[in-house]
């Protein structure tokens, strides 16, 4: 099973992109338990990037310690240009961080939340009202900015959580667990505003356990198991480390099936069925180079369907589950 962490490409000048955060050999055990055993990471900025993991593998613990909420062991670790050790003030200037567990106040309302967050940035009194009030309205909470947070939706709060985190305007965002509990609709909305952000430019560094929310919201993935980085990559050269890929030809026509199982090598026949199964990395040049040989051998398939690996096959074969679910992504031609 392959575990090497895979190379970060390049730019077209063969420079290497900004890095909006940098980790190197980051270490954290606690007592004999070790947490992160010297792990890489390197994030551009302006890029969604995606911490994955079973529950206990360690990226809360990732996470706290990019954002100077706890100290590493080992290693080091930089974020906005500064070193979380050496100048943690800097680190928090720049950053933004929301937990997995909310941190809205329920005891006042949205707008009051707001505006404590603003005295926390020191903003003057003008402009934070200023602030506060873009927020709730890009939010959408502007109607309900005036009442006790404790009444708002899961969805609701966290939207307001993520406006807090917003208000001292950082460039680079800390997520974790962002759209834990909330409803499918609730969490697509979410999933807008992350996309949104990275269009303004913002660096965001998200923990999830919803595969999905990598596949969507991604530009590089990197699965935490046991303390390591088992891989990284984007989601399709993910997929694409995980066997099982393959073409599926269907026929109504014996002959016609016949003589594709006759011509094509490394076919899986099902004589029953009338259909072949073609090992296949799932690639457009594969698949086209597929579609000319029938066109010139004259042989029409009546269904051509795709199966690629998904990202639970990814998660599970690289976190040694027993369970992963036997299912692929099919797109039928």
């Amino acid at each position: 099973m392959p575990s090497s962490v895979m190379p970060t490409s390049r730019n077209g000048n063969d420079q290497e992109p900004l890095s909006a955060v940098s980790a190197v050999a980051l270490r954290k055990s606690y007592g004999d338990k070790t947490v992160l055993d010297g792990i890489d990471l390197r994030i551009p900025s302006g890029s969604v990037f995606a911490l994955l993991g079973p529950n206990g593998a360690g990226k809360t613990t990732a996470v706290k310690i990019l954002s100077t909420l706890i100290r590493a062991d080992g290693g080091q670790a930089q974020v906005a240009g500064h070193d979380v050790a050496t100048s943690p003030d800097g680190v928090r200037a720049a950053i933004g961080v929301t937990g997995q567990f909310s941190a809205v106040d329920g005891l006042i309302t949205g707008e009051e939340n707001m505006l404590l967050m603003a005295d926390l940035h020191h903003l003057p009194k003008q402009e934070g009202r200023r602030v506060a009030a873009e927020l709730l309205e890009r939010f959408d909470l502007t109607e309900a900015a005036r009442k006790p947070a404790s009444t708002y939706s899961g969805g609701m709060k966290r939207r307001l959580d993520i406006a807090m985190t917003l208000v001292g305007n950082p460039r680079i965002i800390f997520l974790d667990e962002p759209t834990t509990g909330l409803d499918p609709r609730s969490r697509h909305n979410m999933w807008g505003i992350i996309r949104e952000l990275v269009a303004d430019g913002v660096t965001v560094f998200l923990t999830t356990q919803y595969l999905e929310e990598a596949d969507e919201l991604a530009d590089r993935i990197a699965v935490l198991n046991d303390g390591k980085i088992a891989a990284e990559g984007t989601a399709e050269e993910l997929k694409r480390m995980i066997p099982g890929g393959h073409i599926r030809l269907r026929f109504t026509d014996p002959a016609a099936y016949q003589s594709a199982a006759s011509a094509l090598r490394e076919v899986t026949r099902d004589d029953e069925a009338l259909s072949l199964q073609i090992p296949s990395d799932g690639t457009q040049r594969e698949l086209r180079s597929i579609l000319d040989w029938l066109d010139s051998a004259d042989i029409e398939a009546d269904e051509l369907t795709v199966h690629t690996p998904d990202l639970d096959d990814v998660f599970f074969a690289l976190t040694g589950g027993t369970d992963a679910p036997n299912k692929t992504k099919e797109n039928v031609r």
